[in-house]
């Protein structure tokens, strides 16, 4: 149990902690600093290369997640924050995969072909998505650490 929750402890702070600081802290500065091309730019290639991880993430909480409710003795002998959890969590992974496979991929073909009216475009969805999964990931977070107080 220690490995399962420190890999999974990790996994959900790499992938919560990259939305809030891509969304919160990065988003603001370079919408005021860069001009379209090189701010449009600058996203394809960071989420290019946090995606790696995100996938990662991804892949450790489901694994390290249904390892500790068998550990815990299968879904009826958890509780009901462990049900929210993994309900969110399946809806994070959901949005993430449509975040990933299509305003994501449009997005790299816009800057690609430098089309930045299209890249903003898609900029955009990709900035819904995300604050979505922000939003989802701290409730996620939150129902993790004091959901079984919430659910007493």
């Amino acid at each position: 149990m220690p490995l399962a929750i420190s890999l999974h402890l990790l996994a959900a702070v790499i992938w919560v902690g990259g939305m809030f600081f891509a969304y919160q802290c990065l988003r603001p500065v370079a919408a005021k600093v860069l001009e379209p091309p090189q701010r449009l730019t600058l996203w394809c290639q960071l989420f290019s290369r946090f995606f790696v991880w995100v996938w990662g993430a991804i892949v450790t909480l489901l694994l390290t997640g249904h390892w500790m409710i068998g550990l815990m003795g299968g879904m009826t002998a958890v509780g009901m924050h462990v049900h929210v959890m993994l309900a969110t969590g399946y809806l994070m992974v959901a949005l993430f995969l449509h975040l990933y496979f299509a305003p994501f991929q449009r997005l790299k073909k816009a800057v690609g072909a430098s089309d930045w009216q299209q890249a903003g475009v898609q900029l955009n969805q990709i900035r819904r998505f995300v604050g979505i999964n922000l939003l989802l990931g701290l409730i996620t977070v939150v129902n993790a650490v004091a959901g079984r107080m919430l659910y007493a």
